[in-house]
């Protein structure tokens, strides 16, 4: 069992994690830390996921670091571009170093009396567990399983004599080219997958049991493209970056405050991309509001030309059962399929299913309340990132690593060395998450909550957060403590919120 020590352990090498460590590195130069990833690569969702037309469904000037301009003129960038960046990042602000791969973070105990965490890990190469300690735990690592995509039971399945692939665990070696392919589901991965794989198959369907909302998005943005022709690279990234964040709240704000315009703006937008006749309430009008579920982004229309085309085709219907040569709905039609792509979801797993014990009790993540949507009340010394659901999760992902960097900073100014988030008096709580996708409704119960306002409430509102992250107290809604302060002494003695 090896074991050593750092002050602040991130865990998580994906795009957020990488950005911690910058952030920590540039704002709190004299902290150690280090860097505990489950996979053998830099890159997260970016390197995981390898499926045909793998893309942002944000722009880069919003999914982009803060501190690292994105010079390439894709505003909506494909997976190897993105995996790229994030690497490029991590070697030009020498984070590589401090990376662990293939540590599976297992368990993670918190010590009131020494104010630290004793971290274990499994090592996926050697088979050993690691021991390391630090003053601060930072998880970085998502909220979904990178070892399982969701797939429901289809009935007939053992019958279908085809190819049958999850997006998540896409093979290197399928050639789909003059196929006919089948795509289950209607969300990001499958509109992405619909246009890519058309380009090659004898045809493809997007089968779907209701229909999402879809909005065709230019590659490039010629906001930006000007900028760069008459600002420095570091102002153009800064105006692109607020123009797509203005636009992207706005954009929010409408949809719920006037939900009905909205739909009928994005039908229209539709049916102008569509053939003449097509039916677009059934196939393009879904029954909930806009960004009750993530709109789909599909750049320059592409999903759209694939129809137009007759490359593609989307057919809205329930799975009666497979059968050896493909799909048999309810209506009674039978879709023929080379290839059935399940693109039916993912499952959640909050934290990358690490326990997190505090002072010997084990914490359930349902019975906590989400602190500015990134520490957890009871949970000493502990921030963990989730970014926005209607915006890039870059956004939410800086400052949140800011906001720890300012918190680390005030430990070591005041000279305490504990700060644990207090619950609110309320039972008015909701899902940390908001959104209705299934992914959401499957795994809710599983989730830390959160309350009626702020600072126990997370905003989706990157302007107002930035107040609130950058700007705003750092004791309120937490108490202070140094070593040896037992967490459940804390709780009941501070009546409620420090202020």
């Amino acid at each position: 069992m090896a074991s050593d020590h750092v002050d602040v352990l991130i865990v998580g090498a994906g795009l957020s994690g990488i950005g911690a460590a910058v952030h920590l590195g540039r704002e709190c130069p004299g902290k150690t830390y280090a860097v505990l990833e489950a996979r053998d690569a830099i890159g997260g969702t970016w390197d995981l996921f390898r499926y045909p037309g793998i893309r942002s469904d944000s722009d880069m000037y919003t999914l982009g670091y803060a501190f690292k301009p994105w010079t390439d003129p894709k505003a909506i960038a494909d997976g190897d571009s993105i995996r790229a960046y994030v690497r490029q990042t991590a070697r030009e602000y020498d984070v590589e170093r401090h990376i662990r791969f293939r540590h599976r973070v297992v368990r993670a105990e918190w010590d009131s009396a020494t104010a630290r965490w004793t971290v274990r890990a499994h090592r996926d190469d050697t088979g050993e567990d690691v021991t390391l300690t630090c003053a601060f735990l930072f998880t970085n690592s998502g909220y979904y399983r990178y070892d399982e995509g969701y797939t429901p039971r289809f009935p007939g399945v053992e019958r279908y004599a085809g190819t049958l692939v999850h997006p998540q665990h896409w093979p290197d070696d399928l050639d789909y080219a003059g196929r006919r392919v089948v795509v289950i589901g209607s969300g990001a991965t499958a509109v992405t997958l619909v246009p890519a794989m058309a380009e090659r198959a004898a045809h493809v369907t997007m089968l779907q049991r209701s229909p999402t909302y879809v909005i065709s998005l230019p590659s490039r943005d010629p906001f930006a493209d000007a900028a760069r022709r008459w600002l420095p690279p570091k102002a153009a990234y800064a105006v692109a970056r607020w123009k797509n964040v203005t636009l992207g709240v706005a954009n929010f704000q409408l949809s719920r405050r006037a939900p009905g315009l909205v739909k009928r703006f994005l039908r229209r937008a539709a049916k102008g991309r569509l053939p003449v006749g097509y039916d677009v309430d059934r196939h393009f009008s879904p029954r909930y509001d806009p960004w009750d579920q993530r709109l789909c982004v599909v750049p320059d229309g592409d999903l759209f030309t694939a129809l137009r085309e007759g490359r593609a085709a989307v057919v809205t219907d329930t799975i009666e059962t497979f059968t050896e040569h493909g799909v048999r709905l309810a209506s009674g039609t039978e879709l023929p399929a080379d290839v059935v792509v399940t693109a039916t979801g993912l499952n959640l797993l909050a934290l990358g299913g690490m326990t997190l014990v505090v002072d010997g009790a084990e914490v359930d993540l349902a019975r906590t309340i989400a602190y500015k949507g990134m520490m957890l009340s009871g949970v000493p010394n502990f921030a963990m990132t989730i970014g926005y659901t209607n915006a890039s999760w870059t956004l939410k992902a800086d400052l949140v690593a800011t906001y720890v960097c300012r918190l680390l900073r005030h430990l070591d100014d005041t000279g305490q060395q504990i700060v644990t988030p207090l619950a609110p008096d309320t039972d008015d709580l909701e899902p940390i998450i908001d959104l209705k996708s299934g992914y959401v409704l499957r795994a809710v119960d599983q989730l830390p909550k959160q309350g009626p306002q702020a600072p126990w409430r997370l905003h989706q509102n990157y302007p107002r957060d930035v107040r609130l992250m950058r700007h705003g107290p750092l004791t309120d809604g937490v108490r202070f403590a140094r070593a040896g302060t037992p967490v459940a002494a804390a709780v009941a003695t501070s009546g409620g919120t420090d202020a």
